[in-house]
């Protein structure tokens, strides 16, 4: 009885400090920071949620490129920001699930180092080739490369970024050899593809949607679940015969570590907000984008899903940064 009477004495001195209730983000612009450079997917997504979340928020929200080393550029800059909301980082699934796996000494923990905010949007990837190789079929590709191991080129936008992961996926589980070319980000990739320089790579279907359609790159197979009804000659990565997982195209909304949960939940609801916008589902269509609203815990989720997934076939085939 005693035990309990000054548990109880104690709440009320404890409370206040455990959970600021009023805590909210400073009056100030809200800075998303991007891993990648303009003209990516994560840029894409940054810039159609921005305005519909700064309504919600009640002032402007600043995108912020910070390309460079995978990831870790933003995320160091993320680290130096002050918990209280006002600064937090679109990342993709790299930069949580994949590197943890691919470098040894991380200067962040995954968990450790963030606050989960919310899952923002999911996107199917798909394979194309440069019109110089020409080449048509996967089995054009495959049969190529079991010719001469190693003389195909791919494009990424970064080593150990999911469009350099998901072709190593596809070499692993159809058994041939390709040589990695990596670039500072996804447009500079796709540049080489569609110039030749390169023979072709995985990218998310969203950005490679109008030079597909445009005809200036081989459309190969969507690294997709089903078939889509814009183009619904293009076979999925199973029905051209790579049975391999596919790759998961996340981007989520993280902050420093220690950011309080109210402020936390006003950012979540600001996305959730955006993402439920008629015009921003319609221009997420557009560039094939799937919201997918969730709480923190469905973001976390998704990190852990895909980290032990991917970082199991990272460390059995043994990938580095060069």
């Amino acid at each position: 009885m005693r035990a309990t009477r000054r548990a109880l004495l104690t709440l009320p001195l404890l409370g206040p400090l455990a959970t600021p209730a009023l805590a909210q983000i400073p009056a100030r612009p809200f800075r998303m920071i991007l891993p990648q450079p303009p003209g990516s997917a994560n840029d894409t997504v940054a810039r159609i949620i921005a305005e519909p979340m700064g309504r919600v928020l009640g002032q402007p929200v600043v995108v912020e490129n910070r390309p460079g080393a995978n990831g870790m550029v933003a995320i160091n800059l993320l680290k130096q920001q002050a918990p209280d909301g006002s600064a937090m980082l679109l990342s993709g699934v790299s930069q949580l699930s994949f590197n943890p796996h691919l470098y040894p000494n991380l200067p962040y923990d995954p968990v450790r180092d963030f606050t989960y905010v919310a899952p923002v949007t999911d996107a199917p990837f798909i394979l194309i080739a440069s019109k110089r190789s020409g080449i048509t079929s996967v089995a054009q590709l495959l049969e190529r490369a079991r010719a001469e191991p190693g003389r195909l080129t791919y494009a990424s936008a970064g080593i150990g970024n999911s469009t350099h992961l998901s072709v190593e996926m596809i070499a692993d589980r159809a058994n041939v050899r390709f040589t990695h070319v990596p670039y500072p980000g996804t447009g500079q990739a796709m540049t080489s593809v569609i110039s030749g320089e390169t023979d072709f790579m995985i990218i998310v279907l969203a950005v490679a949607l109008g030079q597909v359609r445009a005809g200036a790159v081989s459309p190969l197979a969507l690294v997709a679940p089903r078939r889509l009804p814009f183009l619904p000659d293009l076979v999925t990565q199973a029905e051209a015969g790579i049975t391999a997982p596919l790759m998961p195209g996340w981007f989520g909304l993280v902050g420093p570590a220690g950011v309080p949960e109210p402020v936390v939940n006003q950012v979540n609801a600001a996305v959730r907000a955006a993402l439920a916008d008629e015009g921003v589902q319609r221009r997420l269509t557009d560039v094939v984008l799937v919201p997918i609203p969730g709480s923190p815990a469905d973001l976390l989720a998704r990190m852990r899903q895909d980290s032990e997934v991917w970082g199991a076939f990272i460390r059995a085939r043994g990938l580095r940064p060069e």
